[in-house]
């Protein structure tokens, strides 16, 4: 596979580079935002820190985002709950904060490739979760998802979510009768299970009701999991936990 790998800090930047070698995967390390525009688009899979000299690493994200949807990790110093809400928001696949251990991000990489179509740039819940629904469009309200083509429309009106927050509802969708737990969530959406201890699946939960405007649409069953819901009706739990 070919890494971007965005880092202005030399040092790092080796580490990074070495370990990804040594895995076989090539590597082009860019160090400023620009750069990193200029060669996303021959990237499959990117890693991205957001201490970058001349633009903010999350609005280099936003804006990587608009043309590319290769896998992406953010690895980073910034450790404060909203600035891992917003790089989640803005698109990244996972979030490891610096320092950490490179084996870790390793296995880290392995995982959101394996959960990435990256023929197709599409993300990989497992392939049955495309089909639970016999392929076609599950409806639920004025929402329509559609399991293939990997859309979402709200009363006639396309509404674009990120990969991972497709992926979450896609999941729901194709069997929508089930309530899941988050466990079952995060490993086959995530391939991680111990990633509970994160509030990532909550964070793209709160994605899709934000941007569907339907808060309803994903139903929260307290102190378990979820369920597509009908954007009619109440949530049980009202909300996120």
């Amino acid at each position: 596979m070919h890494a971007l790998l965005v880092e202005d800090d030399d040092r790092m930047a080796r580490a990074l580079g070495t370990a990804l070698a040594q895995r076989g995967h090539t590597v082009r390390r860019v160090g400023r935002a620009l750069d990193a525009l200029r060669h996303v688009h021959e990237a499959e899979f990117v890693l991205l820190d957001l201490g970058l000299p001349d633009l903010d690493g999350l609005e280099l994200l936003r804006r990587l985002r608009t043309v590319c949807d290769a896998p992406l990790i953010v690895v980073t110093a910034r450790c404060e709950e909203r600035d891992i809400v917003q790089g989640l928001r803005a698109g990244a696949d996972d979030y490891v904060v610096k320092p950490f251990r490179m084996a870790e991000l390793m296995a880290r990489i392995d995982t959101v490739r394996r959960r990435t179509d990256t023929r197709s740039g599409r993300a990989g819940a497992h392939p049955a979760d495309a089909t639970g629904a016999g392929g076609r469009p599950v409806r639920t309200g004025d929402v329509e998802v559609d399991l293939a083509g990997r859309t979402v429309t709200v009363a006639g009106a396309e509404v674009r979510l990120t990969r991972r927050e497709f992926d979450v509802l896609a999941f729901l969708a194709a069997r929508p009768d089930e309530v899941h737990s988050r466990e079952v969530i995060l490993d086959r959406i995530w391939g991680d299970v111990f990633l509970a201890a994160s509030r990532s699946l909550d964070v793209h939960v709160a994605g899709i009701r934000a941007k569907t405007g339907r808060s309803h649409l994903v139903r929260t069953v307290r102190g378990f999991g979820y369920q597509l819901g009908s954007p009619a009706a109440p949530a049980e739990g009202g909300g996120t936990r």
